[in-house]
């Protein structure tokens, strides 16, 4: 995740600050510069803007001369969530991510690199070069993005975000290199908190809907919900949330203190402890709480565990102090965790997911991949077929297979938007509907999907406008494909998908259609014939052990390719629910489903069936008897399976 970063727009922050400092002159931005189109594409701010420095060095003199404040720094005594106040654009979520930011070492100093190096030095004026950078995760890759100092201002006072201490910058300074990379300021009003901390971290965000789940009214469901929450903020993940608002409601302050509209960032997820002295200790009686900061550094919750509530009664002096409860309005408090969820409607969680070995804790295998909705009048080459919806062209998306290769694994799946704030000034900034489908497919599949005959749909996401959309399934051993796309069909975009399993998953695109053909094909062959067989599963089985059970297993062959199922323990009516697609160059050839009994010594055959595979066949499901093998096939065997097969000589029929 911490890699080299691009140079956004080829601006090398080492050498333009070298050439600032041979040429003793302050950097101005060509990239970004002190005009009205970096700031506003529609609504100008309410005032005439100055561009100001912080620190100006005035050559002839050899003074300095602070045009915002005196002994202006990136860090007043630190970094702290309490840092920042939001100014007067709407970007609420992104300084409620700035919050979060502040409170993660690990990654704030990758956000702002070098920052003791940046850091003003009133010993040697001569060092500033009026020049910073910052770093953000874009669509897979870290960029750093350079900017002057020159700041927006009305009547020498900072108009956008700015910190408490007015001689600290860091805040400043990383929203206008934000704004830099999104077009102008104005293209920050009105975001996403999940997707700034995403651009912070290179975090997987996964947006909860707390009004639509109503956990406040399931205790099960609640407690599950703390212990996840309490799990990422563990781990160095990051948290957020908001209430949603009407466009009259837009930051209306609600009776019990919270504002509607607005992103709050969680700064702490904790277990409180009840009781006074060792008492507390013995009775070991807690209560899940959940501490929030307001971007506006004040206006708080006034409900039960607010600052002076009688709730902190019940705590000790001790733990109050761990926790560090103050009483003032400074923005930061405390909620109830069944509150939260009762009042809050929507939450970003953003998981840092670990994918390092050299680490004790769990880890992730990680499959990153671009990709594109992309139009062709050719049906075969199109790539932008709308949800599923649309039968006759959803299958024209992009496919990604992936193989769970444990008997039952979980799965994080990420379907990440490129960025639409930069296209804001032109009307088209917007995010696009998007979502994706998984489906549990053949065991032997290696070309793409033209037909959904058997295949099982084990999960869709909903469709929303939002720049990620996540999701996390446990899903049995078999061999899967995700099938992202918008809603619509026809519409044009850039997707980055990441998916995350316990072992590696081969996750990869499935570009081919059938086969190729190759200079030996006129020598070894080529299919002329495509076969779907699908296995439901067996009944009336014989007996293989002493407390009448089996073991059993089936086996589908053609052509000299098989595939297996897993074994289904201690069962005469196993479901095997496996499925198989053979390429034929021998259609005349049968295919032969064998069911086995899985032994410790020597496996036992329970019996089989053969199936011509023609195209005439019935392509309905078919209970079938059980035969011997070869001499003695037409001999029945105890037992029947139950399995359907489609076979169609366009080898893109399915």
């Amino acid at each position: 995740m911490f890699s080299t970063a691009t140079s956004y727009k080829n601006q090398h922050y080492s050498e333009l600050k070298r050439k600032c400092l041979e040429d003793k002159e302050l950097f101005e931005d060509p990239e970004f510069p002190v005009t009205n189109a970096s700031l506003f594409y529609n609504k100008p701010p309410p005032g005439v803007v100055e561009w100001k420095r912080p620190w100006v060095m005035i050559k002839l003199r050899s003074c300095i001369y602070m045009e915002i404040s005196d002994g202006p720094h990136l860090f007043v005594e630190g970094i702290s969530s309490h840092d920042l106040n939001q100014g007067r654009l709407g970007n609420c979520w992104f300084v409620a991510a700035c919050s979060c930011l502040a409170l993660k070492p690990d990654l704030w100093q990758k956000v702002i690199p070098d920052w003791k190096e940046q850091e003003w030095d009133s010993k040697h004026p001569e060092n500033y070069a009026g020049i910073f950078h910052f770093q953000f995760w874009v669509f897979g890759k870290w960029v750093d993005v350079v900017v002057d100092d020159r700041l927006p201002s009305i009547n020498g006072e900072l108009i956008y975000c700015h910190s408490k201490v007015k001689n600290e910058f860091w805040s400043a300074l990383l929203e206008k290199a934000y704004a830099k990379l999104s077009g102008c300021y104005e293209s920050l009003d009105g975001g996403n908190t999940g997707d700034a901390v995403v651009d912070f971290s290179g975090a997987v965000a996964e947006a909860i809907n707390l009004e639509a789940e109503a956990f406040h009214k399931d205790q099960g469901r609640m407690d599950k919900l703390f212990e996840d929450l309490f799990k990422v903020y563990d781990r160095d993940g990051i948290i957020s949330c908001s209430i949603k608002a009407s466009p009259s409601e837009i930051e209306a302050r609600m009776p019990c203190g919270l504002v509607k509209g607005h992103a709050y960032s969680v700064t702490s997820v904790k277990k409180v402890r009840l009781g006074h002295g060792l008492m507390a200790y013995f009775q070991n009686e807690t209560i899940p709480l959940i501490r929030m900061r307001n971007p506006w550094g004040k206006t708080e919750w006034n409900g039960a565990w607010s600052d002076s509530s009688a709730e902190w009664k019940k705590v000790g002096s001790m733990e109050r102090n761990n926790l560090g409860i103050t009483v003032e309005d400074d923005g930061e408090f405390w909620m109830a965790f069944r509150d939260w969820c009762k009042y809050f409607t929507d939450a970003d969680v953003c998981r840092l997911i670990n994918t390092s070995l050299l680490t004790i804790d769990k880890t992730w295998n990680e499959v990153m991949i671009l990709g594109s909705w992309t139009k062709n009048a050719e049906p075969l080459r199109n790539r932008c077929g709308g949800c599923m919806n649309h039968k006759k062209t959803f299958l024209q998306n992009p496919q990604y297979l992936f193989e769970v290769t444990k008997e039952v694994d979980e799965v994080l799946i990420s379907l990440q938007q490129r960025d639409m704030k930069i296209h804001r000034s032109i009307g088209q900034g917007e995010n696009l509907t998007i979502g994706f489908a998984i489906f549990k497919v053949e065991l032997n599949r290696k070309y793409r999907m033209h037909d959904i005959l058997t295949q099982v749909n084990v999960q869709t996401t909903t469709y929303i406008n939002a720049r990620t959309v996540f999701m996390r399934a446990t899903l049995p051993k078999g061999r899967y494909i995700i099938i992202p796309s918008t809603f619509k069909p026809d519409i044009l975009g850039e997707f980055m998908l990441r998916v995350y399993t316990n072992v590696d998953s081969g996750c990869r695109e499935l570009t081919e259609h059938q086969p190729r053909m190759t200079c030996w094909s006129a020598l070894t062959g080529y299919p002329v014939a495509v076969s779907q067989i699908y296995v439901h599963g067996a009944e009336g089985l014989e007996n293989q052990d002493r407390t009448g059970g089996a073991d059993p297993y089936v086996i589908v062959s053609c052509e000299g390719s098989s595939v297996r199922s897993t074994v289904k323990a201690d069962t005469m009516k196993p479901v095997f629910d496996i499925r198989a697609i053979f390429y034929r160059k021998k259609p005349t050839k049968p295919i032969t489903v064998e069911v086995w009994n899985s032994n410790a010594v020597k496996d036992q055959f329970l019996g089989q069936v053969v199936l011509t595979g023609s195209v005439k066949d019935s392509t309905e499901p078919q209970r079938l008897q059980l035969r011997k093998r070869g001499r003695a096939m037409a001999d029945e065997m105890p037992g029947s399976i139950t399995l359907r097969i489609v076979t169609c000589t366009e080898l893109t029929g399915m």
